[in-house]
């Protein structure tokens, strides 16, 4: 069999998403860094983003997780397991998951998993092996992130790129998932942020503040490299076409990348759903919330086949490939 085909896969029976209240136009950021509305849309296909001002991201998180679970016909005391998928919780410890769990009222098994931008499928894999042992029933995932206290607001190169967001999903066993497979690349230098750090008078701080650094080339030629690489070797180990797909769900990180990234596939841009323009980046949350907007607007039926991707630091990258039930 190869490698990455399910022999126990999963559904997804509900989804939900939140973003905060607060919204940030291009014309806005050009009034604090040097840039404009013309510079970010060309380079990168966002014109808005949301950004949290009073929100924790618990609170987008279990806003998030309880539209999921109505979506689903679920009350939380049928959820035996939260997975978060994050960069970081509002606290170092205890998880994000843990305090969607209290915000819920259940007390099951939760933890976070943090593969950055990947993090949601990531978080399909690593719930389809519970599924598997039989031990677990219904698990929650929430994707969420907020970007807006990681980046550097006076760096134009990445201030501009990120927002906050979350996205949950009920999954349960069933035969949706055909393909999922996940790996690293170890070039964790291209894309990072240097974690929390203590007053120990016996080590040293970094200079950069903890904000996010980038080599925005240098991802940018990983995404286009690795996403049509991993597509045809998923599409091939489930003995499918391209053109069996009916869309190809992508992290939503620069509308440059899914083009070129379409280009090198073949096929149309109808097949590749883009919402970059009105989130940003929302890291693990940009794919989960582009499905939820779909299956909202009817555009995702029974029998439909989905390859979702997604890219970050790491590097890593995972890739899906579902035909929905």
């Amino acid at each position: 069999m190869a490698e990455g085909v399910c022999i126990v896969g999963l559904k997804i029976i509900g989804t939900g998403r939140m973003l905060p209240l607060k919204g940030i136009a291009n014309t806005q950021l050009a009034a604090m860094v040097d840039t404009s509305d013309e510079w970010i849309t060309t380079r990168t296909g966002i014109k808005n983003r949301y950004v949290c001002t009073t929100e924790s991201l618990t609170d987008l998180a279990e806003g998030a997780a309880r539209k999921a679970l109505d979506n689903a016909g679920l009350s939380a005391a049928e959820i035996d397991m939260i997975i978060c998928p994050t960069l970081a919780g509002d606290y170092a410890m205890p998880s994000l998951a843990c305090c969607v769990a209290q915000r819920l009222g259940v007390a099951c098994n939760a933890f976070d998993i943090n593969a950055a931008c990947s993090g949601f499928v990531y978080g399909l894999e690593v719930a389809q092996h519970f599924l598997a042992s039989g031990k677990y029933r219904n698990i929650l995932i929430v994707s969420a992130d907020m970007m807006s206290r990681l980046i550097d607001w006076s760096d134009r190169s990445t201030c501009v790129l990120f927002g906050d967001g979350a996205a949950a999903c009920v999954v349960t066993v069933g035969n949706a998932v055909k393909y999922i497979h996940n790996k690293a690349e170890p070039k964790w230098e291209l894309l990072y942020s240097n974690s929390r750090e203590g007053n120990s008078p016996f080590a040293p701080s970094s200079s950069d503040g903890g904000f996010v650094q980038m080599q925005g080339q240098e991802v940018y030629e990983f995404a286009v490299r690795a996403i049509p690489r991993e597509i045809t070797t998923a599409l091939a180990a489930v003995g499918m076409e391209t053109s069996e797909v009916k869309y190809f769900l992508l992290h939503q990180a620069n509308s440059r990348i899914i083009n070129a990234a379409r280009a090198k596939l073949k096929q149309p841009g109808e097949k590749f759903p883009v919402n970059i323009d009105r989130y940003a980046n929302t890291t693990a949350a940009t794919i989960p919330i582009l499905l939820d907007e779909m299956l909202e607007e009817g555009k995702i039926s029974k029998g439909d086949t989905l390859v979702l991707v997604g890219f970050g630091a790491g590097m890593t990258i995972g890739t899906c490939v579902m035909e929905w039930e």
